[in-house]
């Protein structure tokens, strides 16, 4: 199976080259041999949706010159480019990735084993040694794997008929990620996979773990009695 991985960037020059190189050496794991002799990879392509990035991040990606990897412009927002860049996939799995993620060297690997389930995501390993984050690492699972509500960071994955049959990425400023766990675990529960996708710890250790937190359950909890994305964007940024 093609795997199309859409990965959305704003200013991500410090981690785009490593989350591509993720991407794209997990997808040689699989690589497997045709009945012409010829290995055959199986990543389909890798999008880099933009979102009007003022940094070099456009610059790298087209540096690699890999003729699996493109760039795109889109309007900015994340649920914008995950929804542009998932429009323009041929893929017939759909991954969506952060910048400031890396996915774990047998992905591809991890999902063939899996017998290529309908949607899920990865378990997590978040980049700093405290006890605190390995707390979050496991109520993150748990949130997954019992609510089958997952998170953009956990590497969201989807068969692309599901995912346009439930309507795809809403294009909002904040939340799409749970608004479209929502809409595809009404068909069925999420698949959580080993992983583990690797996290940067950037916004934990900018809050704080705990004040971040606290703000990502406030979040979810105005979101359930009616508050808008673009209003809990304004509380999000603070």
């Amino acid at each position: 199976m093609k795997v199309s991985v859409v990965v959305p960037t704003w200013n991500e020059a410090d981690n785009i080259e490593p989350c591509l190189a993720s991407i794209l050496s997990g997808g040689e794991s699989g690589r497997s041999v045709s009945e012409t002799g010829e290995a055959e990879g199986r990543v389909a392509e890798v999008i880099v949706a933009d979102g009007g990035s003022r940094d070099s991040t456009v610059m790298l990606v087209e540096a690699m010159q890999d003729v699996r990897v493109r760039v795109i412009q889109s309007l900015p927002g994340r649920g914008e480019q995950l929804a542009t860049g998932a429009e323009l996939a041929t893929g017939e799995m759909l991954l969506f990735l952060h910048a400031d993620n890396r996915l774990p060297l047998n992905w591809w690997a991890q999902l063939r084993e899996a017998d290529w389930p309908a949607w899920g995501g990865f378990y997590q390993r978040i980049d700093h040694p405290a006890w605190r984050y390995r707390m979050l690492e496991w109520g993150n699972a748990w949130r997954g794997r019992v609510r089958s509500n997952l998170f953009g960071d956990q590497a969201i994955f989807v068969h692309r008929d599901l995912y346009e049959r439930v309507g795809g990425f809403e294009r909002v400023a904040l939340m799409e990620d749970v608004m479209l766990s929502a809409k595809l675990r009404a068909h069925c529960p999420a698949t959580l996979l080993p992983g583990p996708v690797q996290v940067d710890a950037r916004r934990w250790q900018r809050r704080g773990v705990v004040r971040q937190t606290l703000l990502n359950w406030q979040i979810q909890r105005e979101f359930s009695k009616g508050a808008s994305p673009e209003d809990l964007r304004r509380v999000y940024d603070g």
